[in-house]
């Protein structure tokens, strides 16, 4: 069975080793399936650079499209990649023959990745299956909560507004929906043609067994880790400001900070003007065991998202054992995560001074350690994997 992914803007564009939560989980199930689907990509140069680098020895054909990458964004130049892209997915979708049943995949909702598999669900409608993502519902730009500011402001003005067209197309045509979490998939769920069964909570997952194979070190260097990209919703700049907090209490603590985006220089500029360059490491993007090395010298880690559905990330840190401090998110209380410190939203001060008594209290710690591995475990991408599989195969027999 041919499964083909339409990703036009995969990587954005950019030449970088970053990886978004929805192109993580479409990677890490393609590197499960082996050779129980027939993997076609659709993408740009960006996104086959991304692909092979995670998928190096994977049984995948590309169709590329010679979409333009760049070294660094602006809102100029991502409009123009937005605009290019959506042409050369339109191009692709031309190019594409079924040749008896397909499954499609729109491995996001932005337009260029969405806009091909609507026309092709609708001009092939019996020999296509359509599974559309939904990994986040943008915020109102006009509400005072929105973590949007400047430039990020108006390009999640442009997003709301595209997906008021995508969400009730997407109710209409899609045959499977997946989201990252509850709340999002009762949003989609109609009774008629959406039934519970084929709106799929996929959360994202972890290597389970990946920390195991890091020997735990006789010091821990850090006193707390962050992982996520730099992006508003991810609370980075929120991040600064609580450890500025944290320092004012326990001056030679020490944050390691893994990821990399937009918002990297204004990270750094408030580092420098809070007098934190000894307190704060950046490690730019890491993966597998060097990622693990980083968790496995750190106490606790933080994750600060104000705008958020929960993510693989902090579960990463969870399952190399790291008590999680997070703010109270929507999504928190139906997930009901296990070792876990959950304080007010947008309460730095809480927030700081929870940090501080998990890294300080040794009894706390041993007990939020244990239940973070035991929550982490849930998460196992070959469960994930076999999981989403078996959902695909009773779509396609009709059982659902």
């Amino acid at each position: 069975m041919k499964f083909c992914v339409f990703a036009p803007v995969a990587a954005g564009g950019l030449v970088t080793t970053g990886l978004s939560g929805g192109d993580r989980i479409i990677i890490e199930v393609i590197k499960r399936w082996g050779d129980s689907l027939n993997v076609v990509v659709y993408t740009g140069m960006s996104g086959h650079k991304m692909y092979r680098r995670y998928l190096a020895n994977a049984k995948i054909d590309f169709d590329l499209l010679p979409t333009p990458t760049s070294q660094k964004s602006s809102l100029v130049k991502i409009i123009i990649f937005e605009f290019i892209a959506l042409f050369e997915g339109l191009l692709a979708m031309r190019r594409f023959n079924p040749e008896g049943k397909a499954v499609i995949y729109s491995a996001s909702d932005f337009l260029p990745d969405f806009l091909p598999c609507l026309l092709l669900k609708r001009k092939h409608r019996q020999k296509i299956v359509w599974i559309a993502t939904f990994w986040l519902f943008a915020p109102n730009p006009l509400s005072k909560n929105s973590p949007y500011k400047g430039l990020s402001r108006i390009r999640n003005l442009f997003y709301f507004i595209s997906q008021m067209l995508v969400y009730p197309l997407t109710r209409k045509y899609a045959d499977m929906v997946w989201v990252t979490n509850e709340l999002d998939r009762w949003r989609f769920i109609d009774e008629k043609r959406l039934t519970p069964e084929k709106v799929i909570t996929v959360k994202g997952g972890v290597d389970a067994k990946t920390p195991s194979r890091v020997p735990e070190p006789k010091e821990k260097t850090f006193d707390a880790v962050f992982i996520g990209r730099f992006h508003p919703q991810k609370g980075v700049l929120e991040l600064i400001d609580i450890w500025k907090l944290v320092c004012e209490q326990k001056p030679d603590a020490n944050l390691a900070i893994i990821g990399v985006g937009d918002l990297e220089g204004e990270i750094k500029r408030m580092v420098k003007k809070y007098g934190l360059e000894r307190n704060v490491v950046f490690f730019g993007f890491k993966n597998g065991l060097e990622k693990i090395k980083i968790f496995k010298k750190s106490k606790i880690a933080l994750y600060p998202a104000t705008l958020d559905h929960w993510s693989m990330a902090p579960v990463e840190a969870m399952s190399a054992g790291l008590p999680l401090i997070s703010f109270d998110l929507a999504t928190l209380r139906i997930l009901k995560p296990k070792g876990v410190v959950v304080v007010p939203w947008l309460d730095l001060e809480a927030f700081a001074n929870a940090a501080i008594e998990v890294i300080n209290d040794r009894v706390l710690h041993e007990r939020l350690k244990q239940e973070a591995i035991e929550f982490a475990k849930e998460w196992d991408w070959d469960t994930r994997a076999k999981g989403l599989l078996k959902d695909i195969a009773g779509l396609l027999t009709g059982e659902m």
